[in-house]
């Protein structure tokens, strides 16, 4: 771990959140010891629920490196990554996370995925947003399409 990455991250978060429609997150992604990456919560200003710091950060790293893949870059953030940004971070074959506040702090300031967490262990008939299957055989054509595709490109 290198406190100076992490020191970034939290820089980013204490920069961005004075505006007021920016929050208090920040993270890098570091690769070969080298920050590549860099993202602060963008949510309210881009009007995109998507954009996170991590998820941000991600975006940032990847375009920089010209690839969808992040293998054996880290990642620092000023706080536990949520629900999203850790999938994000499992998708982009980051491998390892150094956060500052965790999941308890942010919840503290109003940051509370808790209802995600819970939701995530519930039988399917109690969760809140309804998951419904439709059109499946029409759905699976696409997939046998992409399963023979010479040309395709696996993530």
């Amino acid at each position: 771990m290198n406190n100076s990455f992490l020191q970034r991250a939290i820089e980013l978060a204490k920069e961005h959140s004075f505006t007021g429609d920016k929050g208090p997150f920040g993270a890098v992604v570091v690769l070969d010891n080298k920050i590549i990456g860099e993202g602060w919560n963008q949510v309210v200003a881009s009007k995109d629920p998507s954009a996170h710091a991590e998820v941000v950060a991600i975006r940032n790293a990847c375009k920089n490196i010209n690839s969808h893949e992040l293998q054996n870059a880290e990642i620092y953030t000023s706080c536990e990554p949520c629900p999203m940004c850790l999938a994000a971070i499992y998708w982009a074959r980051i491998e390892k996370v150094f956060y500052a506040c965790d999941r308890h702090d942010a919840a503290e300031i109003g940051f509370d995925d808790n209802v995600i967490y819970d939701e995530f262990i519930l039988p399917e008939e109690n969760k809140k947003i309804k998951l419904v299957q439709a059109m499946r055989n029409e759905g699976l054509k696409i997939f046998e399409n992409w399963k023979s595709n010479p040309k395709k490109i696996m993530y």
